[in-house]
């Protein structure tokens, strides 16, 4: 697989990642611990070597099976992974203070069973803690050789210019596919003039853009989803539509719907990596093709009108979530 350097001074890595929360938590029943770590390895058999992950994500449970999994081959793959709740829980709220991301980035290197952290992100913005005193805490753990970079998450424009000033932001991540194109307002210029990359999560709209989702999918109440104005009936049945644009598009290059979602986003900058999470290995193989598809300046052209007459419908989290976002 091609690889892309992340931000300036940053790692090179996979044109694509794999985000490996969807192993083990938020979209329904958890792989077996055999199964995931059978797909991350796969994953890496196929040319991936930037791997996504979160004390939150089970929680803890994501970071053992990936520190399991990338073991046989650890020094040859970046890690991420993210710290920025109280106690490692979603619901417990916010803890980005100095003390708890010295905490969870010594728990963290435990689970991953490595001596360190490729890329550090706080998980969502803190607004009880200078987001100085955050990179700066940060930045003494690369100091000690515990962490190689930071990272932030769903951060907004001001947050990231006052933490690089502090420790440089090597990489942001959140979310943008071609059903949520909101970065490309303000965040992907302050990326480029600063010099940071970007991490897409989500790149296939939580699985929508794949077209496997219609408005009688039901979503198993341990399904995020399922509480995700975005994925009410209401809305998969308006936004249908833009699956149709991307299903059309797709039957005139041979390629699937999915591969054209991910070609897209790899074509807007070179320092992008979009990180899909899948538990099939088919999906995986599917996903990875889509860096070798060529998208003209026509065919982007032709995506970017078709996808701008759709009007997506609901908002991408719940309401308690939103709050979290874009600080």
């Amino acid at each position: 697989m091609q690889t892309r350097k992340l931000g300036k001074n940053g790692p090179e890595v996979s044109a694509l990642g794999l985000g490996c929360m969807g192993l083990s938590h938020a979209y329904g029943t958890a792989l077996d611990k055999p199964e995931a770590v059978k797909v991350i390895r796969a994953a890496f058999e196929r040319g991936i070597t930037f791997f996504d992950t979160a004390e939150v994500y089970g929680p803890f449970i994501n970071e053992e099976v990936v520190g399991e999994a990338v073991a046989p081959f650890r020094d040859k793959v970046v890690l991420a992974t993210k710290f920025g709740f109280r106690g490692g829980q979603a619901s417990a709220g916010l803890d980005s203070r100095p003390e708890n991301i010295r905490a969870v980035a010594e728990a963290s290197l435990k689970r991953l069973k490595t001596e360190r952290i490729d890329l550090f992100y706080q998980h969502r913005v803190d607004p009880e803690v200078p987001v100085e005193d955050v990179a700066g805490a940060v930045k003494d753990l690369i100091a000690a050789g515990k962490v190689g970079y930071f990272g932030m998450s769903e951060a907004g424009v001001q947050a990231i210019r006052r933490a690089h000033a502090v420790q440089p932001v090597t990489a942001l991540q959140s979310e943008y596919s071609l059903w949520w194109r909101e970065p490309e307002q303000g965040i992907l210029p302050v990326l480029e003039e600063l010099g940071i990359g970007f991490v897409p999560f989500s790149p296939l709209g939580r699985g929508f853009l794949t077209g496997a989702i219609d408005k009688d999918t039901k979503f198993d109440s341990t399904d995020f989803r399922a509480s995700v104005p975005r994925f009410s009936p209401e809305a998969l049945k308006a936004n249908q539509v833009l699956v149709e644009v991307l299903a059309s598009i797709a039957a005139r290059k041979k390629v699937t719907s999915a591969q054209i979602a991910l070609a897209w986003l790899l074509a807007q900058k070179p320092w992008i990596v979009p990180i899909p999470g899948t538990t099939k290995v088919h999906r995986l193989e599917e996903n990875i093709a889509a860096a070798a598809v060529v998208l003209t300046a026509d065919d982007l052209r032709d995506i970017g009108r078709a996808v701008s007459e759709v009007e997506v419908k609901g908002e991408r989290y719940s309401e308690a979530a939103l709050k979290m976002v874009n600080r």
